[in-house]
């Protein structure tokens, strides 16, 4: 069981058991979308519609797994704006995902243990504030070659 963040491997090491990242708010979210509000009558209206994308994942150590000082550090290399991910679960589910900035700092990390210059192997807890968002558009297709003349 993998869990994968694009090409980053944040279950590489079974010893640190980082598969074990627990999604926090996975049913916290309704895919239904309501507004109310009264009319001049007093009558109810209700407004409901159907939410395509923006489901947050958070995910978290919660003390289950440890992630290494290094691959934190490579996790604030992809802070970039707007970057679109795949996220792969270990339970086999799929989504595209960007940074939920949104919800606090995209990336927290607690060290297990106080050391006053951790290596890249130092053992850290973690939290990552992901969004669902749209894949992203499929690169152009290569153009014809011109015909001879």
């Amino acid at each position: 069981m993998q869990l994968m963040l694009d090409d980053l491997d944040l279950s590489e090491d079974p010893r640190l058991a980082g598969e074990q990242m627990e999604w926090i708010d996975e049913w916290e979210w309704s895919p239904i979308e309501q507004v109310q509000d009264r009319s001049l009558a007093g009558r109810l209206i209700i407004q409901e519609g159907s939410k395509v994308l923006g489901m947050p994942i958070t995910l978290s150590s919660n003390g289950g797994a440890w992630f290494r000082l290094g691959t934190i550090r490579t996790l604030q290399t992809m802070l970039t704006p707007l970057r679109v991910m795949l996220l792969k679960l270990p339970d086999g589910g799929e989504h595209y995902v960007t940074w939920n900035h949104a919800a606090g700092a995209p990336i927290v990390a607690r060290p297990v243990h106080r050391e006053v210059a951790p290596g890249p192997d130092a053992p850290h807890e973690l939290t990552l504030r992901l969004i669902t968002v749209a894949p992203p558009p499929p690169p152009p297709p290569d153009p014809e070659p011109d015909p001879e003349p």
